[in-house]
C-alpha cells in the first residue's frame, strides 16, 4: 500500500463528510448576522444544525457532529447575544483552543503526552504500550508539535478577537481549522511513524503478543 493511500485512509478515520455539520453553521451565522443581526443569525445557525441532525438520524448515521455543532452554536450564540457583539460568538472556541493548549503543556510536563491519550481513545490500543521508553518519545514530540500549533492559533484568535474584527476572525478560524488541522495531522502521522521506527520499539500487536526484540515495529497507525 502506498504511503499516500495509507495517510488518506488514516485521515478518513478521523474526518468524514459529517464534520461539515459542525463547520457550515458558523458560516451561516456570519452571513446572516451581517445582514439581519445576531438574533436571526443564531436562529438560522441552530435550525441548520437541527436539519443536519435530522438528516443523519433519517439516514441512520451518527448525529454527534450535528449535536456538537448545535451545542457550540447555542453556547456561542448566547455569548454573542448577551454582549450584543458578533465577535463574542467565537469566544467559546477561543477558550476551548486555549484549554487544549494548556492541557497539552500539562501532559508534556507530567510526561504523559496528550497524543498518546488521543491515540488510545480513538484506536483503543493498550495504554501501557504508549508509556514504554521506546514508544513514548514519539508521542511526546508530536504533542509538542500540537502545542506549537495551538499556541500560534490562540495568539492569532485572541489578537483578532481583541481587535473586534469578525470577518478576519471567521476566515482565520476557517483556514486554521480544517485545512491546517489536516496538515498538522498528516505531519504528525508521518513523523510519528518514522519516530517509532527509529526508537525500535515493538508494534502494538507485538506488545500485546508479548514478543521479544528485535521488533518489526509499528507499521500502520499512530
Amino acid at each position: 500500500m502506498s504511503k499516500s493511500k495509507e495517510i488518506l485512509e488514516e485521515l478518513m478515520s478521523v474526518f468524514s463528510g459529517k464534520t461539515l455539520d459542525a463547520i457550515i453553521p458558523p458560516f451561516v451565522f456570519i452571513i446572516i448576522n451581517s445582514s439581519y443581526g445576531i438574533t436571526y443569525a443564531i436562529f438560522a445557525a441552530i435550525m441548520l444544525s437541527v436539519l443536519f441532525g435530522t438528516y443523519r438520524l433519517v439516514r441512520k448515521q451518527t448525529g454527534v457532529y450535528a449535536l456538537t455543532g448545535m451545542a457550540g452554536i447555542i453556547i456561542a450564540g448566547l455569548f454573542a447575544y448577551l454582549a450584543d457583539n458578533a465577535t463574542n460568538y467565537f469566544l467559546p472556541g477561543i477558550i476551548t483552543n486555549a484549554f487544549i493548549l494548556f492541557l497539552s503543556l500539562i501532559t508534556i510536563i507530567m510526561d504523559k503526552p496528550l497524543a498518546a491519550y488521543a491515540s488510545h481513545l480513538t484506536r483503543g490500543w493498550t495504554l501501557s504500550w504508549f508509556w514504554r521508553k521506546d514508544v513514548k518519545p514519539a508521542y511526546r514530540e508530536v504533542t509538542i508539535m500540537w502545542s506549537v500549533f495551538f499556541l500560534i492559533r490562540t495568539i492569532i484568535q485572541v489578537t483578532l478577537f481583541l481587535s473586534d474584527n469578525v470577518d478576519a476572525l471567521v476566515w482565520a478560524n476557517t483556514i486554521m481549522g480544517l485545512p491546517v488541522t489536516v496538515g498538522v495531522l498528516i505531519l504528525s502521522y508521518v513523523y510519528g511513524i518514522w519516530r517509532l521506527r527509529t526508537l525500535k520499539g515493538p508494534g502494538i500487536d507485538e506488545y500485546i503478543e508479548n514478543k521479544n526484540a528485535p521488533f518489526r515495529g509499528q507499521t500502520r497507525g499512530f
